[in-house]
């Protein structure tokens, strides 16, 4: 393409890739007024769970709240879903403590220099992602392996909050088991100020959105469980909490001073060695970040009968974590909760979530001070809350032993994985393990011999059906792919069958659900083309489908059949019936 084609074909297709820049274009005075709104309350629900995360996360306060602005602001420009917030996250903030923690102690600048190492490799991965069109890779992680490793790190998540939670001393193991052996052993040291204001602030957690819902229902009775009203109970309950210090003077665990201003921006230390040893976890919280947000984002515009693009949320996601990765921040991600808030608060178009980011300017600015007796014990409970609504049991309820054996096995053996082992270990079992299923799944396809529904066109199980056949035809249908790992199957139940069958003089492979013949597929034909003609069967294939022709072609296998590639299988019983009737030869195609 000349230069001066590719430009102006770029500059026509260049709002596809600046999602916000047609939205502006289009932008009416009337959504202003629910983008402010909005805004403004996620606004105040991502405050106190910024600083909770950063925590969470290792990294010093403000930390969580730079992730909140340059990551909000590029998703805006480049994102597809007008409802999804882009930032700090629980199940991000606990990989980054497994991936970090062993290379620095928590809450240094050495500690937080390799989080912004990791934000950049995840944003770089997201845009390799996105140019080599590999998004599709997000599909091996398969539902029981999403679902188990939010549930194995959601309880990692609470039982490392625990410390805060009960004033004791935190050991220097990251192990559950380990964790939760020091609390139980250190039980008695638990300090009470801790403990009541811990346990006070998830009781409140818990049962603020059902106040505030009855509050607010005799005002506008139709207010929901899902009103952005019900989400401001962190918010809320920090702000009791902050006041309960300042005016009784407990003496417990408190933020502390959080530098006010906004970041630096500088790039994260380049050192290779650190970088390499870096990459894996990088890669799976890429992963793992890139199919929550794109989840998140699916199921918002689901609502609005609308849809996000997977390609631009890799250009957008890996926007964000780089501009993380330069503001002193660590990796982000959609949020399920502030996505909701945002949603149910009204918001129309991506300017609430810059609004939101004015409102996070505005704190850093001038309302820091707030911060420094907020007890750690309320940023512990708030995280506790959050990953507690990211918990799924109900699957490992549901699934059936017999019939989803495999799902199940799957969903605890990455659970247990994550919870005893590691996060990326028992994320990368979970895939390995529902890979090797699937392989030893399709490796033993079914193999259905079928025959003609009377008086129709239709083939059918002859197991399930009353069905015609043809005493000298064989017809099989595959319900699988024919490749590397099923083609001797396929072979041996074949041949097996054929002998099994002493008056079978024509074999029909009915391939309707044939969508792949791989190379070793090809070959195990002409084996079983063949091995056939040697016991005088002729072989026959029939429903190929035109993806799949192609490569027969290419193996010349069309001329080397002792039979024919039927159009259907009621072609080819006709045929054979034919030549039953004429005791004769297949006729000319």
């Amino acid at each position: 393409m000349r230069p001066a084609l590719w430009f102006r074909t770029g500059l026509r297709d260049w709002p596809n890739y600046l999602p916000l820049v047609p939205i502006l274009q289009h932008y009416q005075r009337r959504d202003l007024a629910p983008d402010i709104t909005a805004g403004i309350v996620v606004g105040m629900v991502t405050i106190p769970q910024a600083v909770a995360y950063a925590f969470l996360a290792g990294v010093p306060p403000q930390s969580g709240l730079y992730a909140c602005l340059l990551p909000m602001l590029l998703y805006a420009v480049f994102g597809s879903s007008r409802h999804l917030v882009v930032g700090p996250v629980a199940v991000a903030a606990l990989m980054v403590t497994a991936a970090v923690s062993e290379h620095s102690p928590k809450y240094s600048d050495a500690y937080l220099g390799i989080t912004t190492v990791i934000c950049l490799q995840t944003g770089i991965i997201m845009l390799l992602m996105r140019l080599t069109r590999m998004g599709g890779l997000i599909n091996l992680l398969s539902h029981p392996v999403i679902t188990g490793f939010i549930n194995a790190a959601a309880i990692l998540i609470i039982i490392s909050q625990l410390p805060a939670f009960t004033g004791i001393e935190a050991g220097s193991s990251n192990s559950v088991v380990a964790t939760l052996t020091q609390q139980l052993l250190h039980l008695s040291d638990a300090q009470p100020s801790a403990l009541l204001i811990g346990v006070g602030s998830l009781v409140a957690l818990f049962a603020l959105p059902g106040l505030i819902r009855r509050a607010a229902r005799r005002w506008r009775p139709q207010v929901s469980s899902d009103h952005a009203l019900t989400k401001l109970g962190p918010m809320l309950v920090a702000a009791a909490a902050v006041l309960l210090i300042w005016l009784f003077g407990f003496e417990v665990a408190v933020v502390g001073d959080v530098p006010s201003g906004l970041p630096s921006f500088s790039p994260p230390p380049f050192d290779a060695t650190l970088w390499l040893e870096l990459l894996p976890s990088s890669m799976i919280i890429a992963l793992v970040a890139y199919v929550e947000s794109y989840s998140i984002g699916a199921n918002l515009a689901a609502r609005e009968k609308t849809r996000v693009n997977s390609h631009q949320e890799l250009i957008a996601l890996g926007a964000a974590n780089i501009g993380a990765a330069f503001s002193a921040a660590y990796p982000v991600a959609g949020s399920f909760s502030r996505s909701s808030v945002n949603y149910f608060a009204g918001a129309r178009t991506p300017m609430s979530s810059i609004i939101c980011a004015l409102v996070i300017v505005a704190v850093l600015l001038f309302f820091t001070g707030l911060f420094t007796l907020l007890p750690h014990a309320v940023l512990a409970a708030i995280v506790m809350v959050s990953v507690i609504g990211l918990m799924d049991m109900s699957p490992l309820r549901r699934r059936n032993w017999k019939l989803q054996r495999d799902d199940v096995l799957t969903e605890y053996a990455t659970m247990l994985l994550v919870l005893f082992v590691g996060v990326e270990i028992g994320l990368a079992a979970g895939v390995i393990l529902s890979v090797a299923f699937f392989i030893r799944k399709s490796s033993q396809p079914n193999i259905t011999q079928v025959g003609r529904l009377a008086n129709t066109e239709h083939f059918r199980s002859i197991k399930r059906y009353d069905v015609e056949t043809l005493p000298n035809v064989l017809a099989l249908r595959v319900d699988e792919n024919i490749y590397f790992a099923n083609a001797t199957q396929i072979e041996d139940k074949f041949l097996k069958r054929a002998q099994r069958r002493k008056n079978t003089r024509h074999l029909l492979l009915v391939c309707t659900s044939v969508n792949m013949v791989d190379a070793t597929g090809l070959q195990m034909l002409q084996r079983l083309n063949a091995s056939l003609s040697q016991s005088g069967v002729t072989l026959s294939l029939s429903d190929v489908k035109g993806i799949v022709m192609p490569s027969l072609e290419a193996a010349n296998l069309p001329a080397q059949l002792t039979g024919r590639i039927f159009f259907t299988a009621d072609r080819a019983m006709k045929e054979f019936e034919r030549m039953a009737r004429d005791n004769s030869d297949f006729a000319d195609a």
